[in-house]
């Protein structure tokens, strides 16, 4: 994706975006990763890949996933997760509670931010974690 996607922001800047900002890219790379490894390790038709996907995305997997790696993180890091978690999101969780919602946001917003400051090797790290 380096190739055709260019982030332009510095990192201070990318530091003084909101933390809902972040979650918001981080959602989409973490689906996007997903979606390529069960594209990469089966044979699933599409809407199969859908039904798999989903138990990796949904806020309850995210909040478990962020909890397993949890100790595993940087002190920039458990920052990063903590501005997450702390951010006030005025959208209502519709499949799960709200601490699984802001954990799970909490670990999108460190995806987006890994991914936005250009910190793929330490991003790819974390996702490896899922395995």
């Amino acid at each position: 994706m380096e190739e055709f996607i260019n982030i332009t922001k510095s990192e201070e800047e990318i530091n003084l975006l909101s933390p809902l900002t972040w979650a918001y890219v981080g959602d989409c790379v973490y689906e996007l990763y997903i979606r390529t490894k069960l594209v990469n390790n089966t044979s699933l038709k599409p809407h199969k890949l859908h039904i798999e996907a989903i138990k990796y995305v949904k806020a309850k997997a995210q909040a478990e996933f962020l909890e397993k790696i949890q100790d595993k993180l940087t002190e920039e890091e458990k920052d990063i997760v903590r501005r997450g978690r702390n951010t006030e999101n005025h959208h209502l969780p519709k499949n799960s509670n709200i601490q699984e919602y802001t954990h799970a946001t909490a670990f999108e917003a460190l995806i987006g931010y890994l991914y936005l400051t250009k910190k793929h090797t330490r991003l790819k790290e974390i996702l490896e974690f899922l395995d």
